[in-house]
C-alpha cells in the first residue's frame, strides 16, 4: 500500500503595481515561489500514516523598509481566497514499516524456534555420550571436572575472541558469586553420579521433583509462600515420582538419592540467585554470571576431584583398564561440549522469553530426554512405570502454568 504526501503551496500574483505616491519607484509584481522570497514550511504527521507538508511563502521583500508603506495592503490580499491559488502535488511513497515489522516478527520467531531445538539437540546428546562414558568409566567426580574444564576454555575463548563482552567483575561480586558457583558445581556432580548408577530416562524422572524443591526453599529462605494452585500441582508430581520409583528396573538408592541431592542444589542455586546482586548497578546478565560460574566451579572442583578419584584420565591408566582411549576422549570431549552449550542456550532462550515460557520449554525438554533415551538404550519400561513418569511431568506442566497465577490481596 502506498501513502500520499501532498505539498498546499498557496501563491499569491499581484496583477497592478500600488501607486500610492509619485516618489515610490514602480512597482513589479513579485512572484512568491521566487527566489528572492523565505519561505515558512510545516510538516505534519497524521494519526493514519499520510504524511503532509504544508509550505507557506511570502515575499522577502516585506520586511524591508523601503517598500513597507507600499505593501500596506498585502496582508488583505492574503486574506483574499480569490486571488489564491492553491497548488496540490501527490507523491508516491511506498509504506513498508508495517511489511518491515511482519518479517522481523517471523524472524524472530524462527529464531526462538531455533534456539529450542538447538537446546534439546545439544541436551539429549550430552545425556547419551555421558552415560556412555560413565557405563565403563565410574568416576564421576572426574568427569564433572573434565566438562567444567572444557566450559572454561570455551568461555576464555569467547572472551578473548570478543564473541562476548569480557565483565569487569569486582571482589565483592565474586564473593556474592561464590556460594551460587558451589552449588552449581555439586548439582551437576550429583547428576553425574545418578547417572552412572540408574538409567537416563529414571534419573529425568526424579528430576522431575524440582518444582517441590523450588516451593519449599523459596518458603523457607524467600518467604514466597505457594497458592493452592501451586502446591495442588506438587501432588501428582511427588505421587508420579513415586509410582515410578516403585516400578524401575534400574532402581537403587544411591543413583536415587543423587538425583535428588541434585534437585536441592539446583534449587537453592536458583533460589540464591534472586538474592544475588540486588543492586542493578552490579547485576549481570544470564550467560555472564553462567561463564564465571563455570570457572570458578572447575577451580573448586579440581583439588577435591585429584584427592578422592586420583588422576584418572591418562592414557596410561585407560589401556591399563582395558578401556578403548580413543573412544572415551572423544565421547568425554563431546559430551562436555555438548554440556556447556545446552547450557548457554538455555540462558539466551531465558533472556528472549519469559520464566514461564521458558519453564514450560524445560518441561518439554524433559519429556523429549526421557522419550529418546528409552528408544536408544532400549530400558525396559512397564506400562505403570510409564504412567508414573507421565504423571509427573503433567504435575511439572500443570505447576509451570499454575505458578503465575497471583494471589488475590485483601
Amino acid at each position: 500500500m502506498q501513502s500520499s504526501a501532498f505539498a498546499y503551496s498557496p501563491s499569491i500574483s499581484l496583477s497592478k503595481p500600488l501607486n500610492h505616491a509619485a516618489s515610490l519607484p514602480r512597482f513589479r509584481p513579485i512572484s512568491l515561489f521566487s527566489s528572492s522570497s523565505s519561505s515558512k514550511s510545516v510538516d505534519l504527521a497524521s494519526s493514519n500514516g499520510v504524511s503532509t507538508s504544508y509550505s507557506i511563502r511570502t515575499p522577502a521583500a516585506l520586511s524591508s523598509s523601503r517598500f513597507g508603506s507600499a505593501f500596506g495592503s498585502v496582508p488583505s490580499l492574503v486574506e483574499d481566497r480569490r486571488r489564491c491559488d492553491l497548488t496540490v502535488r501527490a507523491t508516491s511513497v511506498p509504506e513498508s514499516a508495517g511489511e518491515s515489522e511482519e518479517s522481523g516478527k517471523i524472524a524472530r520467531t524462527l529464531q526462538l524456534g531455533a534456539l529450542f531445538g538447538l537446546w534439546y539437540l545439544f541436551n539429549i546428546y550430552f545425556n547419551i555420550y555421558n552415560k556412555q562414558v560413565l557405563k565403563v568409566f565410574p568416576f564421576p567426580l572426574t568427569v564433572t571436572l573434565g566438562q567444567f574444564a572444557v566450559g572454561t576454555v570455551l568461555v576464555m575463548l569467547m572472551w578473548g575472541l570478543n564473541l562476548y563482552k569480557r565483565p569487569k567483575i569486582s571482589g565483592a561480586q565474586l564473593v556474592a558469586i561464590l556460594p551460587l558457583a558451589f552449588v552449581h558445581t555439586l548439582g551437576n556432580l550429583f547428576t553425574n553420579m545418578s547417572l552412572g548408577k540408574v538409567s537416563v530416562s529414571f534419573t529425568h524422572t526424579i528430576k522431575a521433583m524440582e518444582p517441590f524443591f523450588s516451593v519449599v526453599l523459596s518458603a523457607m529462605f524467600l518467604g514466597e509462600f505457594p497458592t493452592i494452585w501451586v502446591l495442588s500441582s506438587l501432588v501428582p508430581i511427588v505421587g508420579g515420582v513415586a509410582l515410578a520409583s516403585a516400578t524401575e528396573a534400574s532402581f537403587n538408592w544411591s543413583g536415587f538419592w543423587s538425583a535428588m541431592a541434585s534437585n536441592l542444589t539446583n534449587q537453592s542455586r536458583n533460589v540464591l540467585s534472586k538474592k544475588f546482586m540486588v543492586k542493578k548497578e552490579d547485576s549481570l546478565d544470564n550467560i555472564t554470571l553462567f561463564s564465571i560460574i563455570t570457572i570458578m566451579s572447575f577451580f573448586l572442583l579440581a583439588p577435591v576431584s585429584i584427592f578422592m578419584e586420583g588422576i584418572k584420565f591418562t592414557p596410561s591408566y585407560l589401556q591399563s583398564a582395558g578401556l578403548d582411549m580413543g573412544n572415551i576422549y572423544i565421547r568425554s570431549l563431546l559430551a562436555a561440549l555438548c554440556f556447556h552449550a545446552y547450557q548457554q542456550v538455555s540462558y539466551m532462550i531465558l533472556q528472549r522469553v519469559s520464566p514461564v515460557t521458558h519453564s514450560v520449554g524445560n518441561c518439554v525438554k524433559r519429556v523429549v530426554v526421557i522419550v529418546t533415551s528409552v528408544l536408544f538404550f532400549r530400558t525396559p519400561v512397564s506400562p505403570v512405570n510409564s504412567l508414573g513418569t507421565g504423571v509427573a511431568l503433567a504435575g511439572v506442566f500443570l505447576y509451570s502454568r499454575v505458578k503465575r497465577i497471583k494471589p488475590k490481596t485483601a
